[in-house]
């Protein structure tokens, strides 16, 4: 591993069918305000918010509530939030979601201290600053798996009126301080939710693993939670509530990104470059903007990092190097090796259910020049794309 790295993970994990045994331990070391921040409202279907508010009351806590987070979170609902935490003098937050939920009680922890005149967006998401007010400590209850916001600083905030959507990676400060993963809390997801998810996992992982030429004990580490990852989707999709399917589908999620994965990486990050760019535009799934645009993506890029794909087909995807031609056996090429082993990641995809085109997605070609502007372009990968480039992937996609 040629490099050089700082790691530290604060956020303490609860796992397994009892996990929200966690919950009332962990409330003795916050204050009594807390904000309870929910989305659409399935919690209430489920059983969820009923056990955690009864918890809660246990607990000895004032409950107050910001509930409609949407998917993608809009920074007109963080200015909302901001204001819900300040009203109730917040103590903690504890989010019950997914990754959207999660993402957004972020940005707003980071900026319920801001000094008057702030604007949290400009902060955060144009200038990238650090958080250097206090930040207000966040809990987890994960319902929904894919982003691995459970256990990592990263925030991903939408501005309709600037037509963009961009990730902000905050400091260990504002990790959530635990996290409560039960995966029978996951059952209830939407199939195309459920599956949007998994394919943002894949691509957390790819998009580290698709970097850099050493020999390094990050890609090993990678290539098992892919694997695992293939194997638990299959069945998954089949039976949702297969507990080993989905409890490792959840393991994998966390791992995949909370910073441990991709340590000693350069790191790519050009497919959610551009997804997240589509996502501004369209306001579709996350995971599904990725697997549009993954395949044209990996296609282009793959001979500029050709010993990485033929790595990927042969330890991910169990690619025969051998063929036979006239019952003779021969060793396929590198790039033989490789493109089959994109294909059948094009296999799996349509297997368990992904979108493979952004037509599917409402994207037209009119649409294609702003997706094109609201992308932002990284060297952490086998090749910088140009916009060129970023217009073949996105017409090879549609």
């Amino acid at each position: 591993m040629r490099g050089s790295f700082t790691y530290y993970n604060p956020t303490k994990l609860y796992f397994g069918k009892d996990a929200i045994n966690g919950l009332k331990e962990e409330l003795k070391n916050y204050g009594k305000n807390v904000v309870l921040v929910y989305g659409g409202g399935s919690i209430k279907k489920n059983g969820i918010y009923d056990t955690v508010t009864t918890i809660l009351k246990e607990s000895g806590k004032n409950v107050f509530e910001d509930a409609g987070v949407m998917s993608n979170p809009t920074i007109k609902k963080v200015y909302e939030g901001i204001e819900i935490a300040r009203s109730a003098n917040v103590d903690m937050f504890l989010a019950i979601g997914g990754g959207s939920v999660i993402d957004y009680t972020k940005a707003v922890s980071a900026s319920v201290n801001l000094p008057s005149g702030v604007d949290p967006w400009d902060e955060y998401f144009v200038k990238y600053n650090e958080c250097t007010v206090k930040p207000i400590p966040i809990g987890t209850i994960l319902t929904m798996v894919g982003t691995g916001s459970e256990m990592n600083g990263g925030s991903v905030i939408t501005n309709e009126d600037a037509g963009l959507k961009v990730g902000k990676v905050f400091d260990s400060n504002l990790f959530p301080k635990f996290t409560i993963l039960n995966p029978e809390y996951t059952y209830t997801v939407p199939r195309y939710q459920m599956v949007s998810g998994i394919f943002d996992i894949m691509s957390h992982i790819m998009e580290q693993y698709f970097s850099g030429d050493d020999d390094n004990t990050s890609d090993y580490i990678m290539e098992g939670l892919m694997r695992s990852l293939i194997t638990s989707s299959k069945i998954a999709v089949k039976n949702p509530t297969d507990y080993d399917a989905r409890s490792n589908i959840m393991w994998t999620a966390t791992w995949a990104l909370n910073t441990f994965a991709g340590k000693g990486k350069a790191q790519d990050w050009e497919v959610h470059n551009i997804g997240q760019a589509v996502g501004a535009i369209t306001n579709a799934a996350h995971g599904m903007t990725l697997s549009a645009v993954s395949i044209p993506y990996y296609r282009l890029i793959l001979p500029y990092g050709l010993p990485k794909f033929k790595r990927f087909a042969l330890n991910v995807w169990n690619v025969n190097p051998f063929g036979k031609n006239m019952n003779a056996t021969y060793a396929k090429t590198d790039s033989e090796i490789a493109k089959e082993g994109l294909l059948m990641m094009s296999e799996w995809m349509r297997e368990i259910g992904l979108v493979m085109h952004l037509t599917d997605l409402g994207v037209t070609n009119e649409m294609l020049d702003s997706i094109i502007k609201a992308t932002f372009y990284n060297d952490g990968g086998y090749k910088k794309l140009t916009q060129a480039d970023v217009l073949n992937i996105l017409n090879e996609s549609m």
